[in-house]
């Protein structure tokens, strides 16, 4: 093969594997967003859409002429680490209310090319008016014209639409605010991600509450599996073949891999445990590791994919842009040799302990509650990284904790900053 060639076999592997990472941070690319990677995966759609299938079990659709790219992401299990967060106010999650204007907001932008911000609010009070098991939309109120913007935003940095005239924000201030928008219904109907369309799962308003898990689980169920997705991979009355149950397993497990920070062998069954340690598993899990750009990390513990360049990273912890996040790797300085694990007092009263030390950081939670509070984030941000676990009222250090070690820590008089190390343990540990 000519130099030539290697050249440009060389170039093709390296664009296949940064679009992979690319996608797996952002799974909704659009050409307006991200020129650059939205050509590398328009470049080599053809071999990341095989890629996703074949290792993730993953669908990707990619629309040169439509500028946007979409990876349809499928979790065998719930995951609530990730919401939908508001583009202002600090990027806080969605709540109930925003969810629901939400859907209600996509459902109506399907019918209409073009539309106003008034028109469209319009049409959302009549909406939910008429629907006994919503709460009613009223554009007079100033914190529902907020979950609105927060909305209409969301939307907008997905490119499902767009503001050609005035600025949503306006509509906070004023219900007669003039915007005009257009709409892109084709990415709108990519955004959801479910196997299976919620329409198809209708029950009474009445029983949604009773029935959520199920309802929850049912949006995600896989038919090409067989019964291997129900129950944790337990199919009592679906015949499974010996091709859907492996397909599965490596589904399941290189789904956990490449979409979570940190893939333990205690969380595994026994079934994808034995698969990942097989040979084939084994080749598998390997050649696909490479083919995406990762280093794979392996310990008596678990599994972790590093990305050289960062490429992949759609959270960072160590992260001091947030307060949440410092005071994570503060919290978890001190609860390492807990034993038995921290208690909920034992972590408000480092919360406590945090907000005396560093008076002038973390303002937000400087109030009677704000020390719970800052403890109950902090746990949370541990948690979601996969370096601590609650069980029962406990909150328990995991192995790849150790991977970090505060190294100082200063006042807010000096900026109130932490510099953190990566620390691997040798013996085992992460």
């Amino acid at each position: 093969m000519s130099s030539l060639a290697n050249q440009l076999v060389a170039a093709e592997r390296e664009e296949v594997a940064r679009g992979i990472r690319l996608l797996l941070a952002r799974p909704l690319i659009t050409e307006r967003a991200d020129r650059v990677a939205f050509d590398v995966i328009r470049r080599r759609k053809e071999s990341l859409t095989k890629w996703f299938d074949y290792t993730c079990g993953w669908s990707l659709v990619v629309e040169p002429r439509r500028g946007y790219a979409r990876l349809s992401k499928v979790r065998s299990t719930t995951d609530a680490s990730r919401p939908a967060r508001r583009l202002r106010s600090g990027k806080a999650p969605f709540d109930r209310r925003r969810y629901v204007l939400l859907c209600v907001v996509a459902a109506e932008l399907l019918s209409v090319p073009v539309t106003t911000v008034g028109l469209l609010a319009e049409r959302a009070v009549q909406a939910t008016a008429s629907d006994p098991a919503l709460p009613s939309f009223d554009t007079m109120s100033r914190q529902e014209r907020m979950a609105f913007v927060d909305v209409l935003k969301l939307l907008e940095s997905f490119g499902a639409l767009l503001a050609v005239d005035g600025t949503t924000e306006s509509f906070v201030d004023s219900a007669d605010a003039k915007v005009l928008y257009r709409v892109d219904a084709t990415l709108l109907m990519r955004l959801p991600a479910a196997p299976i369309g919620a329409s198809r799962l209708s029950v009474p308003p009445e029983e949604v509450s009773l029935r959520f898990e199920e309802l929850l689980t049912g949006l995600a169920r896989e038919r090409r599996y067989g019964g291997m997705a129900d129950d944790a991979g337990s199919s009592d009355s679906v015949a499974v073949s010996e091709t859907q149950r492996n397909l599965w397993l490596r589904h399941s497990v290189l789904r956990r891999l490449f979409d979570d920070p940190v893939l333990y062998r205690e969380d595994l069954t026994e079934d994808e445990l034995a698969y990942l340690t097989s040979p084939t598993g084994r080749q598998i899990l390997r050649r696909s590791v490479e083919q995406a750009g990762f280093v794979l990390e392996e310990r008596a513990e678990g599994f972790m994919l590093i990305d050289p360049d960062a490429v992949a990273t759609d959270a960072r912890f160590p992260d001091e842009s947030s307060t949440a996040r410092v005071a994570a790797l503060l919290l978890l300085e001190r609860i390492h040799d807990v034993p038995g694990g921290a208690t909920p007092e034992q972590l408000s009263a480092i919360g406590s302990e945090l907000l005396r030390q560093f008076p002038r950081w973390a303002k937000a939670y400087q109030s009677a509650e704000g020390a719970q509070r800052l403890a109950d984030d902090a746990v949370a941000v541990l948690c979601d990284f996969g370096l601590a676990q609650r069980i029962g009222d406990r909150t328990i250090v995991r192995p790849a904790a150790h991977r970090y070690r505060l190294v100082e820590a200063t006042t807010a008089a000096a900026a109130d900053s932490t510099d953190v190390e990566g620390q691997s343990i040798e013996g085992g540990l992460w």
